[in-house]
């Protein structure tokens, strides 16, 4: 009935996997909702490119500056963090911070996106990102539109500037999404996850949908199955997320301040 159907889609809702799943679980504090890791070998490379160790050295040296981390961070980077953002809130939210100086984790491509669009801000940016995105170059973009020039470029800003350059639309996922329902164009370059694609395909069959490239794929993101959730709900899989209260409070801080800033 739909009250069971209710009941199911919030257990899948809350058998998720990696760092979402435990911001999740950070942002739900000691609460009695569980959440599960569903695969334990699905993580994020760039989640855990930087410590926290690397930020408090940066401190003690800058302690005047803000610390902004991508939503794709660690627990214990999070502690060390005073806002988080999204890839569709970043810019908006460093917008927002009064300071001008900011220390932008992980991702130094997303970082100059936002820094482009505060050239009076001084952004620092360690050499971190995604690894799936990052390796796009520009010649993954002039051997795509000489294939179809008519095609609308849509990207992600995980990717390199020189790969943004020309883009139609550079954002997030849900970004990207929403620009191919609303255009009017016919065809599209994808400049994120292929599984993006496949989606965009799925949906609007009438359009067309082009890969940038067929290495954008995340290794870390097909390791999670429907069967993993599966066995997640029936409780026969999976790992319970839990952190200890003092981590979750101090993890949280950083989400809360996202979340009063608008992201």
């Amino acid at each position: 009935d739909s009250g069971n159907d209710a009941a199911t889609s919030r257990e899948l809702a809350q058998a998720l996997s990696g760092n979402i799943g435990k911001c999740l679980d950070v942002i739900s504090g000691a609460g009695d909702t569980p959440y599960m890791e569903t695969a334990r070998k699905a993580g994020c490379p760039m989640a855990e490119q930087f410590t926290p160790a690397q930020v408090e050295a940066f401190l003690a040296e800058n302690p005047d500056y803000t610390v902004v981390s991508y939503i794709n961070t660690t627990a214990a980077l999070k502690c060390v963090t005073d806002v988080c953002v999204t890839s569709s809130s970043a810019v908006e939210i460093v917008g927002k911070i009064e300071n001008d100086k900011i220390l932008f984790i992980p991702d130094k491509n997303l970082g100059a996106f936002v820094q482009k669009a505060y050239p009076q801000k001084n952004i620092v940016c360690w050499d971190g990102g995604c690894p799936v995105h990052g390796k796009m170059t520009a010649a993954d973009v002039r051997a795509i539109k000489a294939k179809f020039p008519e095609a609308k470029f849509l990207v992600h800003p995980e990717c390199p500037p020189e790969v943004c350059e020309g883009a139609d639309y550079i954002g997030s996922t849900a970004g990207i999404i929403d620009y191919a329902r609303k255009s009017d164009a016919r065809q599209f370059i994808i400049g994120t996850e292929i599984s993006i694609t496949a989606q965009l395909s799925y949906e609007m069959p009438d359009k067309q949908f082009f890969n940038l490239s067929k290495r954008l794929i995340c290794t870390d993101m097909k390791a999670t199955t429907l069967v993993d959730v599966y066995n997640a709900v029936c409780g026969r899989g999976g790992l319970e997320i839990t952190f200890d209260e003092q981590t979750a409070a101090k993890a949280r801080g950083c989400i809360d301040e996202m979340i009063r800033l608008g992201g």
